[in-house]
């Protein structure tokens, strides 16, 4: 849809430079380069991610304890394919046990969830590459205390799932020395790339979504996006280029709206990957989540009459899982209603996403419509394997290194120096310092 001018002659001359990154990061790759492995994650052997899956299949609940890459993608896949409220339903309507998310480090939440559970039912996974990941190592902590003094240390070790890198980190010796099960986080792959591997995988295939609809539905796309080389055919491409061309105009901040309550956490999960990814070395447009219809009574406001510095993708589903007709009804108050009576909500709601749409580019916005026919695992796994490479190549296109997170590991090391860890007393210092530097502007209420 048309709307906020950019020069398309200038989105066509990123042709070159987006071929030879898909080059690049396709040959990356395949040379095992470090981040680069996500690409390759559809093509991998899943046998021990469904054996592990079943098992855990057949118990009543599953926390799962992890934080960003390990926590964010799980949600999104659980939102978009499985029922709203899925905890609520009855063992006799679920697919698999309930699920709750050990994530922030927060006592009453981790709290709440041991009381919600019954240890004998419930495996705990807890999913870190290195293992020294403050939050999720102190709730892991938290509940492995828990499970011994319950179940006893050999038992409780029959209730934990550890998904960590192959050789380093504490996980994996952890692992073996109590004797628990244990699945590879792959080294190539970072958190924010990793859901279609086993950290997103095991607790969705243990819902019961199928993992290797998932994949297939990312390797379909990865082949079609390798067939086509030209930035108006390959849609990849296409929304890095006006992603960064908008930016460079000075939009920096890119809006995900989707019109269907399942996505929401989809919106969370690209914040995460677009974010951290893009965000450096001064550059990087922020990723702002905004969900339709709700947000057209928070936000369109701002969108279409604020400032000019956003591009807007307004996404819909074709065919929702779910239909209601609105019905009739006789009292003389309400006649004024009358021209919603047998409509569809799915209608109200996607003439609702093209009127925002279309509200955006007459106010000269810059916006994206993308339709996705059906939300399954096949086209969820494909629209996964579609925005890492949008995102990869908008890094390829601003120059920066869309696979580390510098900004996350400083800190991470000022975490560590104020909890004492060994080394990092220099830390601890810095950021004590800073402390107090920022302590003479602060404003007593």
């Amino acid at each position: 849809m048309p709307g906020g001018a950019v020069d398309m002659e200038a989105v066509g001359g990123y042709e070159d430079i987006l071929r030879n990154g898909d080059a690049w990061l396709r040959d990356s790759a395949s040379e095992g380069r470090d981040g680069l492995g996500w690409i390759n994650l559809p093509a991998r052997d899943i046998a021990g991610v469904e054996e592990t899956a079943k098992w855990i299949s057949g118990f009543d609940a599953m926390v799962q304890v992890g934080i960003g890459g390990s926590a964010l993608g799980n949600l999104m896949l659980h939102g978009a394919l499985l029922p709203p409220y899925w905890n609520e339903l009855p063992r006799s309507k679920r697919q698999g046990p309930r699920f709750y998310m050990s994530d922030n480090v927060d006592p009453a939440d981790n709290r709440m969830i041991w009381n919600l559970i019954d240890p004998e039912q419930t495996v705990f996974t807890v999913i870190s590459k290195s293992g020294s990941t403050a939050e999720t190592m102190a709730n892991f902590l938290f509940f492995w205390d828990r499970l011994k003094v319950d179940l006893g240390p050999k038992k409780a070790a029959e209730h934990v799932v550890v998904i960590t890198d192959e050789e380093k980190g504490v996980l994996r010796p952890f692992a073996d020395e109590i004797g628990c099960r244990r699945l590879v986080l792959p080294a190539d792959v970072g958190g924010r790339f990793s859901v279609l591997s086993p950290v997103g995988l095991l607790s969705g295939a243990a819902l019961g979504i199928s993992a290797r609809k998932l994949l297939e539905g990312a390797a379909e796309m990865d082949r079609r996006l390798a067939e086509r080389n030209t930035v108006f055919e390959n849609p990849a491409w296409l929304l890095a280029a006006l992603s960064v061309a908008h930016y460079r105009q000075g939009r920096n901040m890119t809006v995900l709206m989707p019109y269907e309550d399942a996505l929401e956490r989809f919106c969370e999960w690209f914040a995460q990957l677009w974010g951290e990814s893009l965000g450096k070395n001064g550059t990087g447009s922020t990723p702002v989540r905004a969900l339709g219809a709700i947000d057209q009574h928070s936000q369109i406001q701002l969108y279409t009459e604020g400032p000019d510095d956003k591009l807007f993708t307004v996404m819909t589903v074709a065919e929702p899982a779910e239909e209601i007709t609105i019905p009739e009804t006789e009292e003389k108050a309400l006649v004024s209603l009358s021209y919603l009576f047998g409509q569809s909500m799915n209608s109200l709601r996607r003439y609702e996403a093209l009127s925002t749409a279309a509200a955006i580019a007459k106010s000269g916005k810059p916006v994206v419509s993308i339709e996705i026919p059906k939300l399954d695992e096949r086209r969820l796994g494909a629209m996964i394997q579609f925005y890492e490479h949008v995102t990869a190549l908008a890094g390829y296109l601003l120059d920066v290194n869309p696979f580390d997170q510098p900004g996350v590991e400083q800190g991470k090391n000022y975490t560590y120096g104020l909890m004492g860890r060994p080394n990092y007393s220099a830390q601890a210092l810095e950021v004590t310092e800073l402390a107090e530097k920022l302590s003479l502007r602060e404003i007593s209420v």
